[in-house]
């Protein structure tokens, strides 16, 4: 009974949204079920292929790059939500050819077509793309041209 009900509040969950296994590990254990009914619970919706950790990754990295967050960002963002390091490689490599549109789009639409030519404003816009997950390399990059 009480492996269901972890199941059952677990495919509540995931009707809602996808979830990596971590995440639903961690709501389930605040709703007060036992690590052995959780891991029951999770390793038979992975098994029914309700829980795929390869389908979340995939619809967080679609979303997070259309919100224009680069690489380093979005990596960081998976492996803290239980994503396996060869899932999140695999996925950047597909997004790899966009990252410099991306970036370069995220800057002008902060701040405009042109590139500035004063230093404190070039490293004004840096650290926001710093920040929004993108390389200094590729930052760098960008206002060489």
């Amino acid at each position: 009974m009480a492996e269901r009900s972890a199941r059952n509040t677990a495919m509540d969950l995931l009707a809602r949204r996808d979830h990596s296994r971590k995440q639903l590990h961690e709501k389930l254990h605040k709703r007060g079920f036992d690590s052995a009914e959780i891991e029951a619970a999770l390793d038979a919706l992975q098994r029914d292929r309700l829980l795929d950790e390869q389908r979340y990754a995939d619809s967080y990295m679609y979303q997070r790059v259309n919100k224009g967050f680069g690489p380093l960002r979005i990596r960081q963002e998976l492996r803290e939500r239980g994503v396996s390091s060869e899932v999140i490689s695999t996925l950047l490599e597909v997004y790899s050819d966009e990252w410099h549109e991306s970036m370069r789009q995220q800057r002008a639409k902060k701040f405009g077509a042109e590139i500035p030519e004063d230093q404190r404003e070039r490293m004004k816009q840096a650290r926001f793309l710093q920040n929004r997950g993108f390389s200094p390399e590729s930052v760098m990059r960008l206002f060489r041209r």
